[in-house]
């Protein structure tokens, strides 16, 4: 009797139904054409006024961005990097882009200052679409410091040596002036003079398979990873996820996360798919967000369990009328809220930014927690064994393997022969094992990876920093299984002879050059003789985490 080996592949792509257009231009011409007056937007602006737009409204503002694009010189394949908050000119901005020809990237709002200016540089980005800032973040004061030459440069010209190809920054918010930055008035204006048919003839010639998006990743190293997606990606995933998620034109979605993660991009977006209206709060506030999901009739919540924790907690929860909400995440507490009654069970799905969010999923009446769904059309997921490459036999775990139309097409500055393997697979480092009738069982990550709050976090960027506080011997930082989280940041530091630090002092000390996600929410010490060895004086970090994890256990 030959042995089955775990490798499973989607229908054919010319198979699969509900896709329209495959370019982010050719998408927001079609929806707006298809659901013309149907409210695609709300949210409150900076003054607190409500603001709506209709798709024919969301689909021309997209347009005179195009336009404003197209009159600065923006030509196909130029780099233009999107630096907001969840707010309309966010979709006007990466849709406008598309449709002159532009490639976004997509800059992470929670990023400190030193991995703003990496970003960009990674990103060669040419110019830079922004808001002044978020809470007590001022954006435009950063980017000073990261350009100095910012205020005094003249139009086109340099604005720092380390970042040769960025020229022009523009900033979203109405009422901002500032040196060296163009209002969002002004920009906007420049592009009066382009004729309409000129950004239509520029959409019509995008490929699907140009680049359309830049995401940022945190790897195995401490620097960030930049992933060229295209976009046929982009597109598919945003029809895919109306669908998986079974929305209408009566769906109305509210999204915790920033569009600058690849799975918050592809699920809020999916709205627009199916002619629905998306319902914006620039970031998470949980008291705001309860307010926003109440008055607006909210259908669906895409949040985290975290962030789905803080809404528990705030005083609208107990009483709020949230019966509204037919649709969410796997094991969301919307589930258990007194008003709100669905038979829909949730979902679940396996991918990553390099897949472009879902390469496998399961919603609907389909839905089990134990699984991560069956493969999506186009894509094959194969299990090999980590260490030999060979496939493994069905329901034998192994390391995760994948190809397909939402792959990235590689890594910027990175040669393809270390993003992909000669098939053409991408070895994603995860841990599962498919059954005999094709579904993916997920089973955490074989690298080191943590993954917190649905962001990936890399230990050795939060090694590299608090290894330089003068206090620090050296720290390890792994991660350890959390019931709301999934996993908890856990620093584990041996402290310099007679230095003397807590952990209060070394979070902060992070908190200066990290993403808040990325800060330790655990710091452990450690003596030098409590740390596991290898003979060769390695740190054994399977073990570590062991040791931390009996340790938080033993404190609860």
């Amino acid at each position: 009797m030959s042995t089955i080996l775990s490798e499973f592949s989607g229908i054919p792509l010319s198979e699969e139904s509900g896709i329209g257009a495959i370019t982010l231009g050719g998408f927001a011409r079609e929806v707006s054409q298809r659901f013309s007056q149907h409210e695609a937007i709300c949210w409150r602006d900076l003054s607190g006024s409500m603001q709506r737009y209709s798709y024919e409204n969301f689909y021309s503002q997209c347009s005179k961005v195009a336009r404003a694009l197209l009159a600065v010189g923006i030509t196909k394949g130029t780099r233009v990097g999107i630096l907001a908050s969840n707010r309309p000119e966010w979709l006007f901005c990466v849709f406008g882009a598309s449709m002159a020809g532009a490639t976004v990237v997509a800059l992470n709002t929670f990023s400190p200052q030193r991995e703003l200016k990496l970003q960009l540089e990674i990103g060669d980005v040419a110019l830079l679409l922004m808001e002044a800032g978020v809470g007590p973040r001022r954006f435009v004061d950063e980017l000073a410091g990261i350009c100095p030459a910012l205020a005094e440069a003249e139009p086109g010209g340099l604005l720092s040596p380390e970042l040769p190809f960025l020229r022009r920054v523009v900033c979203m918010d109405e009422d901002f002036h500032g040196a060296g930055i163009q209002s969002w008035a002004d920009f906007l204006s420049e592009g009066e003079a382009v004729p309409n048919d000129l950004v239509e003839a520029s959409a019509a010639s995008i490929s699907p398979a140009d680049d359309a998006l830049i995401f940022f990743s945190s790897g195995s190293t401490a620097l960030p990873k930049a992933i060229r997606q295209t976009q046929r990606a982009a597109s598919l995933q945003c029809w895919r996820c109306g669908k998986l998620f079974d929305l209408d034109t009566e769906s109305r979605v509210w999204a915790a996360n920033g569009f600058f993660f690849s799975g918050n991009f592809a699920m809020a977006f999916g709205t627009l798919s199916r002619g629905g209206c998306m319902a914006l709060l620039r970031y998470f506030d949980p008291d705001e967000a309860l307010e926003l999901i109440e008055q607006e009739r909210v259908t669906c919540v895409l949040a985290w369990p975290h962030q789905e924790a803080r809404l528990k907690e705030c005083p609208g929860w107990a009483g709020g009328d949230f019966s509204s909400v037919k649709r969410m995440v796997a094991d969301s507490a919307f589930h258990d809220h007194p008003t709100v009654s669905t038979r829909w069970k949730g979902m679940n799905g396996y991918g990553s930014t390099e897949t472009f969010t879902f390469v496998a999923a399961v919603s609907g009446e389909d839905y089990n927690e134990t699984t991560q769904g069956t493969v999506w059309p186009g894509n094959t997921i194969r299990i090999v064994d980590p260490d030999s490459g060979k496939t493994v036999p069905i329901g034998e775990t192994g390391e995760i393997i994948v190809k397909g139309p939402t792959l990235m097409t590689g890594y910027l500055k990175t040669m393809p022969e270390d993003c992909f393997d000669a098939e053409g697979f991408f070895h994603t480092a995860d841990a599962g094992y498919f059954s005999e009738d094709g579904y993916l069982y997920w089973q955490g990550r074989l690298s080191d990876i943590i993954k917190t709050g649905g962001a990936n976090v890399s230990p050795a960027e939060i090694n590299e920093i608090l290894n330089q506080h003068p206090s620090v011997q050296f720290c390890h930082t792994v991660g350890v299984a959390d019931d709301t989280f999934g996993e908890l940041v856990v620093a584990c530091v041996l402290l310099r002879e007679g230095a003397q630090a807590d952990a209060q002092e070394l979070q902060a000390f992070a908190k200066a050059s990290l993403a808040s996600y990325k800060v330790p929410r655990k710091v452990l010490f450690f003596e030098e003789s409590e740390l596991p060895l290898t003979g060769s004086n390695k740190v054994k970090l399977a073990d570590l985490r062991e040791l931390a994890t009996a340790r938080l256990n033993a404190g609860k």
